[in-house]
C-alpha cells in the first residue's frame, strides 16, 4: 500500500493539503491526533510514562498532558526518553490502521506528522516525502490566527522545529502554500509523477 508522508512547519498549510487529498479518497493518518488519543487509550502507553515521569501526571482519562510537558520543559533531557516511549506506539496503531484501510479496498494512506523527518524511526514508513512550505511571516499569521498566541510564542515553537530548508532536502516532493499557488496543481503534478490516480 503506497505511503504519502506529509510534513511541514507549524502554520505551513500540511493540514489543508491533507484536506484535500482526503476529499480526493486517501484517507490521512494525523499522527499528532493520534498520539493524543493514545495517551487516553493506550494503557502500556500510560504505565511505561507513568514509571518515567511519575503517577502525578495520570488522570482518570489517562495521561495528563499539561503535566507532562511541564516535565520535559524542566528536564530536556526527558524529551526524547519520552519519544522513545510514545514513537513505537503510534507506529504499532498506524500499522494497524494501515491494514484496517487496505482491507477497506484503498490503494493508498497519507501519515500526517509536524516531525516526521525528525523522527528517523518514521521515515520507512514513506514512498514519498512531500514537504509543505510557506513564507516564515504567512506561517505566524496563520497560527497567531488560529491558535490566539502571540508572536514571541509562535516563534519559540518555530524555533523547536526543523527549518524549511532542511526539510527540503529530504523531500520528493514540495507544495508551496504561499497564497499565490493554488495547491490542486501542485498536488496533480505530484500524482501525476508517482502514477497516483484519486480514487475520486
Amino acid at each position: 500500500m503506497f505511503c504519502f508522508a506529509v510534513t511541514g512547519g507549524i502554520g505551513s498549510g500540511k493540514s489543508y493539503l491533507v484536506r484535500l487529498m482526503s476529499a480526493l479518497g486517501i484517507p490521512a493518518y494525523i499522527a499528532d491526533i493520534r498520539a493524543k488519543e493514545l495517551y487516553n487509550t493506550n494503557r502500556l502507553l500510560v504505565t511505561k510514562l507513568a514509571n518515567l515521569l511519575g503517577d502525578d501526571i495520570l488522570s482518570e482519562n489517562g495521561v495528563r498532558r499539561d503535566i507532562m510537558a511541564s516535565k520535559i520543559f524542566s528536564d530536556p533531557t526527558l524529551l526524547e526518553r519520552v519519544n522513545n516511549i510514545v514513537h513505537p506506539e503510534v507506529l504499532k496503531d498506524f500499522f494497524l490502521w494501515r491494514e484496517s484501510i487496505k482491507a477497506d479496498g484503498h490503494k493508498a494512506v497519507i501519515y500526517e506528522s509536524a516531525i516526521f523527518l525528525e523522527t528517523p524511526g518514521f521515515r520507512g514508513i514513506a514512498d514519498k516525502i512531500i514537504v509543505v512550505v510557506a513564507p516564515e511571516e504567512e506561517r505566524i499569521r496563520r497560527v497567531i490566527k488560529r491558535d490566539s498566541i502571540t508572536e514571541e510564542q509562535v516563534r519559540a515553537r518555530m524555533e523547536r522545529q526543523w527549518s524549511d530548508e532542511e526539510r527540503i532536502r529530504m523531500a520528493d516532493f514540495i507544495i508551496f502554500a504561499d497564497g499565490k499557488r493554488a495547491i490542486l496543481p501542485q498536488l496533480m503534478e505530484i500524482f501525476n509523477q508517482t502514477g497516483f490516480k484519486p480514487e475520486i
